[in-house]
């Protein structure tokens, strides 16, 4: 069993920057960061292997978002530079017990999930 504790949300201006955090629990396996507006579907923002070797992002995130992982800590990374009004919504962190080396950007891959945090950018 996983446990997967998200932290790190709140209000931003737009062009401002948030760090997420998601501290887990058990063993390490991928973990990816996904997102839900109100009235959107969930979609993935990022990925990143077990080992850190790997990451993948949604491509209105590419050169914005970076995703990161600190083993020692078994916590995973979401900073988020300019951020915009679309990057506003909850933001939750998943763990992928089956992925390898490649990632998987389904969120019904994913078995273990984080209460999720609020992502608010706004002026």
């Amino acid at each position: 069993q996983v446990q997967l504790v998200e932290s790190g949300g709140g209000l931003v201006q737009p062009g401002g920057s948030l760090r997420l955090s998601c501290a887990a629990s058990g063993r390490a396996y991928a973990m990816g960061w996904f997102r839900q507006a109100p009235g959107k579907e969930r979609e993935f923002v990022a990925a990143i292997t077990w080992s850190g070797s790997n990451t993948d992002y949604a491509d209105s995130v590419k050169g914005r978002f970076t995703i990161s992982r600190d083993s020692a800590k078994n916590t995973v990374y979401l900073q988020m530079n300019s951020l915009i009004s679309e990057d506003t919504a909850a933001y939750y962190c998943a763990a992928d017990r089956l992925a390898g080396e490649i990632l998987r950007r389904i969120w019904t891959a994913y078995e273990y999930w984080g209460q999720g945090t609020q992502v608010t950018v706004s002026s």
